[in-house]
């Protein structure tokens, strides 16, 4: 759990950094930076998403998560919990948006091969190398959304610390199944949802990608049978 608990430090410290010059950004240049940041995410997503070696079991894994997931309706849950927190910071008169800072940031930390794959390195072997590697990303990333997100980014850190945590803990259970193609796929698979993920933040589509989350662990599935 150490990587995990640095990755939250770093997150929260980021948080914090970017709260503090979120007032001294102007909005053109907020907006050209989040534009930016995008286009980055979209890039990684698609770097990782190309690493996948089975595109058949990638298409089965989105179909099959996109129902489990609209089932579950994760993403109505996140912005549930994000409004709550909302109406227990909201004043009046003071416009406050912390859904879309919560969501967005919680789905960017967590869903990505770093996430996972360092995750089960923590479990299995105790290296957290990856997740520290991951923690400065997260820190820096954090200063930018955190500045122009509000504080719902901040939020997020319950977030990564319940989902890397468990896959930290379960990643003993899961060890037998858990072979490089699995968790290959599992990382292409999350890439996948990265690129919706910066789409989303471009405005360019609206995509549930919350409710796209067990996607990424569907090639467990695969991997009692292959």
């Amino acid at each position: 759990m150490l990587g995990t608990i640095v990755n939250c430090v770093a997150i929260t410290v980021g948080c914090i950094s970017g709260l503090i010059i979120k007032g001294r950004i102007p909005e053109k240049m907020s907006t050209t930076i989040m534009n930016g940041l995008a286009l980055c995410v979209i890039y990684i997503g698609i770097s990782g998403a190309l690493e996948g070696k089975d595109t058949i079991q990638m298409i089965i894994c989105i179909a099959v998560g996109a129902v489990i997931g609209e089932i579950m309706d994760i993403d109505k849950a996140l912005i549930r919990l994000g409004d709550y927190f909302e109406s227990k910071v909201k004043k009046k008169n003071n416009k406050v948006s912390i859904s879309e800072g919560f969501v967005t940031a919680s789905l960017l930390f967590c869903v990505g091969a770093m996430a996972l794959v360092g995750s089960l390195e923590s479990g299995l072997q105790g290296d957290h190398t990856t997740l520290f590697a991951k923690s400065i990303l997260d820190g820096i990333s954090s200063i930018i959304f955190a500045s122009t997100l509000g504080i719902g980014v901040l939020l997020s850190v319950v977030t990564v610390f319940i989902y890397q945590g468990a896959i930290t803990l379960g990643a003993g259970l899961l060890s037998g199944v858990l072979s490089t193609a699995v968790i290959t796929n599992m990382s292409a698979v999350g890439s996948l949802l990265i690129i919706g993920i910066g789409l989303n933040i471009l405005g360019v589509t609206k995509i549930k990608v919350a409710n796209l989350l067990p996607a990424v662990f569907i090639p467990i599935i695969f991997g009692f049978f292959i």
